[in-house]
């Protein structure tokens, strides 16, 4: 019999990747979770608002397990994963879940950094923060698996590939010197579908990094983007630039990017962050070794990546 999994968060980016991918798989039997109108997507949907335990139960009912993608605000993501935690502590026979972190829960930690590397104290209301809380309330919970991605990038990804590729277009991101020097710690979006599946099919639990091995610096994968784009030319961007982004540019462009997914209006250019900057420059470089051997990934090298990203320009969609 096909497992059947609850997706939380289908729409996202990775969601929907895991419902297509689950889909056509063989073994399993995806159920999308939806807030709205029913998403035609070729699989069975249901009406589930998971930061509720009760609609959150309900929709659990006649499922072996879950895949925790919900995004959003940091109340979002944390009420989840506590309605998750109440909903496996009033169940007679458990879920297996799989729930995503983030590699933020590490702050600002530099060097070579493991699962068991110490985890940052940050506030709830931040991102890191939220992804933190809601580990800690999981971190009682029976058969949870949490996994833990670097920078998922691929076709369609929002932040690490459609964002990117838009500001080196723009001319204003390039060859950053001393401030693209970070490890960029990718991950290609397969391979995290990829971990997904292996997780749930061998029953695995526990703490997993999620990023390619050997990942390239900031500063190399926008060259190597911007060739993939078409040979956009990549410049040297200067400090005043960047101070330029970062004090009078990103305050404004990030109202607008917030009115915009709110109010639906047309969307602006994107937003070039200080968190954003500093991430850039961050020498953090996350170890995937426990993922490569118990979830056997065969991670995507960087070229095959981006080919496939980039196929037919759709970086302008």
């Amino acid at each position: 019999m096909k497992m059947r999994v609850l997706i939380l968060g289908a729409g996202g980016f990775v969601g929907r990747r895991i419902v297509l991918s689950f889909k056509d798989s063989g073994w399993a039997e995806p159920v999308a979770a939806v807030r709205g109108a029913r998403a035609d997507s070729g699989v069975e949907t249901v009406t589930c608002h998971a930061t509720y335990a009760e609609s959150l139960a309900r929709a659990c009912a006649g499922v072996d397990a879950v895949v925790n993608g919900v995004a959003g605000s940091p109340q979002a993501m944390i009420a989840t994963a506590r309605a998750l935690q109440a909903v496996q502590a009033s169940r007679s026979a458990p879920l297996h879940i799989v729930h995503f972190s983030s590699m933020a829960v590490y702050g600002d930690a530099l060097g070579d950094v493991t699962e068991n590397h110490p985890l940052a104290q940050l506030a709830p209301a931040s991102y890191g923060g939220a992804k933190l809380a809601a580990e800690a309330a999981l971190a009682e919970t029976d058969r949870v698996c949490i996994l833990r991605p670097g920078c998922i990038y691929g076709r369609g990804s929002p932040q690490w590939s459609v964002r990117i590729a838009r500001l080196l277009a723009a001319r204003r991101l390039g060859d950053l010197g001393p401030y693209g020097d970070g490890c960029s710690n990718l991950v290609h979006v397969d391979d995290v579908v990829a971990a997904v599946g292996s997780a749930l099919r061998q029953g695995h639990e526990g703490c997993f990094n999620l990023a390619m091995p050997n990942a390239p610096t900031w500063n190399t994968y926008f060259m190597r983007l911007a060739r993939a784009m078409g040979a956009v030319p990549v410049r040297r961007i200067p400090a005043w630039q960047l101070a330029v982004e970062r004090k009078l540019l990103a305050p404004p462009l990030k109202i607008w990017e917030i009115a915009h997914a709110r109010l639906k209006l047309p969307s602006g250019p994107p937003v070039m962050s200080p968190a954003l900057m500093y991430l850039w420059q961050q020498d953090i470089r996350l170890r995937s070794e426990r993922a490569t051997n118990a979830l056997a990934l065969a991670w995507t090298p960087l070229q095959e990546g981006l080919a496939d990203s980039w196929r037919e320009n759709a970086w302008k969609r």
